[in-house]
């Protein structure tokens, strides 16, 4: 059975929504806590503006929806409850408006350019800057293994190989000092690898604890 945003997209009848199917049940999985919560949402790359009113619909009243492209076109997809920024995902000066007029996002969503150098500068500028108990999307991580998007298998500079390096980050604490407990360290909860999709959920790392219990 299609869950409620697989179906959206099934009858889907408005703007232009492209998705692999597969990501439905992903996005249920990582946003279903922020319904009913008003949250703020900023996807990168608009395109025909129809996911931007599919979260629209499925966040439900309050929910600040927020786009960014590069596609100055891109603005007639405005409405009530959703607004777009126009300019480059890389661009400091334009994530730095967003974030100035919005304050942090409780989802970032990068279906942006694809590009390896774009995807991480955006995430090396925005980690920090979405809510404590943010979730931070990267989808279409397949272009990580495409040349023509600064990708390759084991390629040095692909988002793949900088997310398998915050695996190392998120167990700082336990490497005997061979890597500093960063700020990513002590505020991301879990990263959570799909096919063709890389989810970070950010939450304060607490006090560390193993008590046994039972008989010794």
């Amino acid at each position: 059975m299609a869950g409620e945003l697989h179906s959206y997209f099934l009858r889907n009848t408005g703007k232009r929504l492209h998705k692999w199917v597969h990501y439905f049940d992903i996005y249920e999985r990582h946003f279903e806590r922020f319904r009913g919560k008003r949250p703020t949402i900023l996807e990168i790359g608009v395109f025909g503006g129809g996911s931007l009113a599919m979260w629209k619909d499925y966040f439900g009243d309050g929910a600040r929806i927020v786009g960014l492209d590069i596609d100055p076109d891109c603005k007639q997809h405005e409405e009530t409850g959703i607004e777009i920024f126009i300019g480059s995902q890389d661009d400091p000066l334009v994530l730095q408006q967003i974030l100035d007029k919005y304050g942090e996002p409780d989802i970032l969503l990068d279906d942006g350019s694809h590009v390896m150098a774009h995807m991480i500068a955006t995430f090396n500028y925005m980690y920090h800057r979405i809510s404590p108990s943010g979730c931070y999307f990267v989808e279409d991580t397949h272009t990580c293994y495409w040349e023509e998007y600064g990708g390759g298998l084991n390629r040095d500079g692909s988002f793949i190989e900088f997310a398998k390096q915050r695996i190392d980050d998120i167990n700082a604490a336990h490497a005997r000092d061979a890597l500093p407990v960063s700020s990513f360290t002590r505020q991301t909860q879990s990263i959570t690898v799909y096919d063709s999709v890389v989810v970070f959920e950010k939450h304060p790392q607490g006090m560390r604890s193993a008590p046994m219990t039972g008989p010794l």
